[in-house]
């Protein structure tokens, strides 16, 4: 109706595209588009939702305290500066919500998650891109696009989906030169993918402009119950509180987050496993002269010659029922992402790829 208008910032929003998962006339499809745990979630997490379904009609609780406390007991964490949302998603969202609004700025690299942008513009806030060197992040190039309306910094490390990242020394150094009034968030969606990587805790525990998130959806398979978390400075975690609605989370993604975390045999067997696939994956396509750069995550990032040749790549994939990731709305027009599967999956993938190189169409 004439009169009624968006606020600004919400028609520059280009709706989010999630990885396909069907392919029409084609049956018994692998999916490789959406970066999740081939091997599904714990049976600890599975028996504990088991458990709760009769709980259904019972409201969940307001304060997530014991998953807090779950995740502050295996990661060593202050349980008080926890916050839980429904994805790291919503983590991100409360973020800018928060501490961003209209004349403000909000910095996010060239290739970085999709959801930074579209976070920014629905506060209203101007999304600033930051070139990367060579598909990783640029220190350099972040802090010389830094000024007095810059609010937050969005890193993901290691990012999708180039599923680079760069070391604690370099964003150490990010942290310490940005302006005052800026508050760095490095995304960890794929943090637990890398051994010995605690995601930037230590960083946020020393300083008081670093927030990290985490994510249940990935390493852990609870991609549908949609769980994440964000760990922060206590002043930032009570300011995000304040706007987080009540029941967020239900009773069922909770219990079945809380055994997730606390079932580290599942977690360590998920990790080593995508660490072996993820290198022999590699190493596969680069036979087939498909490259792709060091991946800490669970996906490579597969570079054709042109978008033409990995537009055609897709499509006969497709056609063999393998879905993967087109990345054109990262600006890698010629790649493409394809998550870690199982031992099957993967040699699948790279046979069909193999082929595709040889000539088939």
């Amino acid at each position: 109706m004439a009169g009624i208008e968006p606020q600004p910032g919400i028609m520059e929003i280009a709706l989010y595209e999630g990885g396909k998962s069907s392919v029409a006339g084609v049956s018994n499809v692998v999916k490789l588009s959406s970066n999740e745990n081939p091997f599904g979630p714990s049976p600890a997490a599975q028996e504990a939702v088991k458990r709760v379904v009769h709980e259904m009609h019972r409201y969940p609780s307001t304060d997530h305290a014991e998953l807090r406390a779950a995740i502050a007991e295996v990661h060593g964490l202050d349980a008080a500066r926890i916050i839980c949302g429904v994805g790291s998603d919503e983590v991100l969202q409360f973020l800018c919500h928060a501490y961003a609004g209209e004349g403000d700025e909000v910095i996010h690299t060239e290739h970085g998650f999709a959801m930074y942008k579209i976070l920014a513009h629905a506060v209203g806030a101007t999304p600033i891109e930051v070139a990367e060197t060579e598909r990783v992040v640029s220190v350099d190039n972040i802090l010389a696009a830094c000024n007095d309306r810059t609010k937050l910094v969005f890193i993901a490390n290691p990012n999708n989906p180039t599923g680079t990242m760069i070391g604690l020394a370099e964003i150490e150094r990010l942290a310490e030169n940005l302006p005052p009034q800026a508050i760095l968030v490095l995304d960890g969606a794929y943090a637990e993918y890398v051994e010995g990587y605690d995601g930037g805790a230590q960083l946020v525990e020393s300083r008081g402009n670093v927030v990290m998130t985490r994510t249940f959806s990935k390493l852990y398979g609870l991609g549908g119950m949609r769980v994440g978390w964000g760990y922060g400075p206590k002043e930032i975690i009570d300011v995000l509180a304040r706007i987080r609605q009540p029941f967020n989370l239900s009773n069922v993604a909770l219990v079945a987050a809380e055994a997730a975390i606390r079932d580290t045999a599942h977690v360590e067997k998920s990790r080593e496993d995508n660490s072996r696939l993820r290198a022999w994956l590699a190493e596969a396509l680069a036979e087939h002269g498909v490259p792709s750069d060091a991946s800490t995550a669970n996906f490579v990032l597969a570079r054709f010659t042109s978008p033409d040749e990995a537009w055609a790549c897709d499509t006969y994939l497709q056609s063999q029922g393998i879905i993967v990731r087109r990345v054109t709305g990262y600006k890698l027009p010629a790649a493409l992402r394809i998550t870690v599967g199982d031992e099957a999956s993967c040699r699948r993938v790279a046979h069909c790829i193999g082929l595709f190189k040889a000539g088939a169409r």
